[in-house]
């Protein structure tokens, strides 16, 4: 009366001569990656800022450790979503 379920044998004979699919060398690009390098750049670059700032004597370097905070915390949260982290939602 209904489908139980099975498969036909014209539908898995034809399964079973297909080829396997490949599989690829080098996993595809994740867009969590990406951004933790971003930041990551962003922060190092911060760090420097500040660094020069300072030894410059100006105040502005404060701005500049603010922002590598920020983005060393956006770092770790790409890094962490990346990588299937359970703390993080999102």
């Amino acid at each position: 009366m209904g489908d139980t379920g099975r498969r036909s044998t014209r539908t898995s004979s034809a399964l079973s001569r297909q080829e396997p699919t490949p599989m690829p060398l080098v996993p595809p690009p994740d867009p969590s990656r990406r951004l933790a390098l971003y930041a990551l750049a962003v922060c190092v670059l911060s760090v420097a800022a500040a660094v020069v700032s300072f030894v410059q004597g100006s105040w502005l370097g404060i701005v500049w450790v603010l922002l590598a905070g920020l983005s060393s915390n956006m770092t770790w949260y790409y890094v962490r979503r990346g990588r299937g982290g359970s703390s993080v939602s999102g």
